[in-house]
């Protein structure tokens, strides 16, 4: 017999998971008239079931059980918002197991573990919804997936982590340093206590993870994204960016040419007139390049109970309709294995990546100083495109500002080592990767 309504459960029923319950419990209606079909909320686990989060949720819905709603017969769609590896990895596998589908904003369990769980969806036939994973509500997993299927994607640049943004912001507006900017991100709300997973690039290295899969059919591999993050960026570099006429974002980056594929996270100075460069506060971006559309740009919230919500039941709505249809799996995602073709690409090393670059120097005041460093880059094949030096110290060390052409990591890493080991060079050299026109 035909279903006329889908069943979901919910586990952990904290920010997302709430704002994932008022959505499906007070949009019912129009979910209903858009979908053709009810969506039933029949259950939620959660240790805490006593706090109000100030929805009305039916009685008999509310469980500490999460093996109630992964073994609950009626229940076609397991919705995981719990967070964390274990034991949400455990509870998404018995769930696969039992035959039912999953949707999740987990992007951590899926940049780490999810080839096993995309392998275990296909052996059950089921499907993994995740558009809630990257950007919040920013459509982008169905944009990749389907809106720009008929492209090969050659580039992805995305500002995907909303505290890291905020904090740049503020010492970019403000003219604050970054404890400074960091305190008042953790007072509003916007980093964590600890905030380690946002400030050092490994939230974005996660959901990078998961664009690159998309992106170029290659099986997960978050062990292969190269992590950097924003705590060694200074007011004073913002200052000399500005004057060269860029903007310091943290950039989630994935190329592809001749077989090998980028994936790298870490500051990254962008020209003040791109418009990824414009996306300030805790707004995330998402810039899209393929081979027929040409540049694509996608905004919004990325992160909240409402705007991650919605992101989910979009996912239910999706597998919703498959289910219907009788047409489970119909739109590809990730394999676990990659997409066929795949295989011939490799992973490009960090050393082989080619960029401009920011140097800042500290140099002493001294003739004769710019001339040692620069001959030490062109002995490395890199070329410098302008320079900025600013005040006297006469007898002690004042900023030199280099910003190169295109050049090879691995040469300038080698060129930095050599640099700071010069009398006239007092401190380590902070270097800082530019995109943008050479």
């Amino acid at each position: 017999m035909k279903k006329d309504k889908i069943s979901v459960g919910i586990i952990g029923f904290g920010t997302v998971g709430s704002g994932t319950a008022r959505i499906l419990l007070e949009s019912a209606g129009i979910i209903r008239e858009r979908a053709g079909f009810e969506v039933v909320l029949k259950r939620i686990a959660d240790l805490d079931i006593k706090r109000d989060r100030g929805i009305k949720v039916p009685d008999g819905v509310l469980t500490t059980d999460a093996a109630a709603v992964i073994n609950d017969p009626d229940i076609d769609i397991i919705i995981e918002l719990m967070g964390g590896i274990r034991p949400a990895k455990d509870f998404m596998l018995q769930a696969i197991r039992n035959k039912k589908h999953i949707v999740t904003a987990n992007k951590a369990l899926l940049a780490t573990e999810g080839n096993e769980l995309f392998a275990e969806a296909e052996k059950n036939n089921v499907e993994i919804g995740f558009e809630a994973s990257v950007a919040g509500g920013i459509p982008i997993i169905k944009v990749l997936r389907e809106g720009l299927v008929a492209n090969n994607i050659v580039a992805i640049y995305g500002i995907i982590n909303g505290t890291s943004n905020y904090i740049l912001t503020k010492m970019t507006d403000e003219k604050v340093d970054f404890s400074e900017a960091l305190k008042e991100a953790q007072e509003l709300g916007y980093a964590e206590a600890d905030p380690t997973f946002d400030i050092e690039g490994i939230d974005t290295a996660h959901k990078l993870t998961i664009l690159s899969s998309l992106a170029y059919g290659i099986p997960l591999s978050y062990n292969e994204v190269y992590k950097e993050g924003i705590t060694k960026i200074t007011a004073q570099d913002i200052g000399f960016a500005s004057e060269l006429g860029y903007k310091i974002k943290l950039l989630a980056i994935t190329k592809a040419s001749n077989g090998e594929i980028e994936m790298r996270v870490h500051p990254t100075m962008v020209p003040g007139d791109y418009l990824i460069s414009k996306i300030d506060g805790v707004f995330n971006a998402v810039y899209v390049e393929g081979d027929a559309v040409g540049s694509t740009l996608y905004y919004g919230r990325g992160a909240g109970d409402m705007p991650t919500g919605s992101a989910v039941v979009s996912d239910v709505i999706d597998i919703g309709r498959n289910v219907m249809s009788g047409g489970v799996l119909r739109v590809s995602g990730i394999s676990s294995k990659g997409m066929p073709g795949a295989g011939q690409k490799r992973i490009k090393r960090m050393a082989d990546i080619e960029s401009m670059y920011y140097f800042r120097f500290a140099a002493m005041d001294e003739p004769g100083v710019l001339s040692k460093i620069s001959g030490i880059l062109g002995k490395y094949n890199i070329s410098i495109a302008s320079v900025i030096q600013k005040g006297r110290r006469i007898g002690g060390s004042v900023p030199l500002v280099v910003l190169t052409h295109r050049a090879k990591e691995e040469d300038v890493l080698s060129s930095i080592r050599e640099i700071d080991g010069l009398p006239v060079v007092s401190d380590s050299t902070m270097f800082i990767r530019v995109e943008g026109s050479d």
